[in-house]
């Protein structure tokens, strides 16, 4: 699927599962606590859900459990590749592999990196326009999330 983002870049959202390659240097959670979405406070971006930039010599699943916990103080249970998605663009290439994550607790004891922590909810509607991210209004991210519940992960 093609979509065009917020910078007029070209975005591919590719669906994928557990066998595939997981090449991307950024990722992307999609996590579930307690039949919620976790969500955190980026505090310049607003609300999104948690990702980063793999660290050199870190495999993509590390590099989603750091960010993970770094971002909202939650540990990952079950992790499932569901997605990638490549940027094409002037000023920014680059590939994020997509996760839905089944998480089993939350350390609210965190230094949350960039961030001002978890945000729990039933709904992504739920969250005030004014308060999201420009990340969760993306629409290969929002499709990732209809995906997670096409797969049966979580209905809102």
């Amino acid at each position: 699927m093609k979509f065009t983002d917020e910078n007029q870049q070209t975005v591919i959202l590719t669906f994928k599962n557990d066998a595939d390659e997981k090449d991307g240097g950024h990722v992307l959670a999609l996590p579930i606590y307690e039949q919620q979405l976790v969500l955190t406070h980026h505090q310049q971006r607003g609300i999104e859900f948690p990702g980063g930039k793999r660290e050199v010599g870190e495999s993509s699943i590390e590099a989603l459990k750091r960010e993970l916990y770094e971002e909202t103080g939650a540990i990952a249970e079950h992790i499932y590749y569901i997605a990638q998605y490549e940027v094409q663009g002037e000023q920014d290439c680059f590939k994020k592999d997509v996760y839905v994550v089944s998480v089993n607790a939350i350390n609210r004891d965190v230094h949350y990196h960039e961030t001002m922590g978890p945000i729990l909810t039933r709904s992504i509607e739920a969250i005030d326009e004014t308060d999201k991210s420009y990340l969760l209004k993306d629409p290969a991210i929002l499709r990732c999330v209809e995906r997670m519940s096409e797969l049966g992960f979580y209905q809102e």
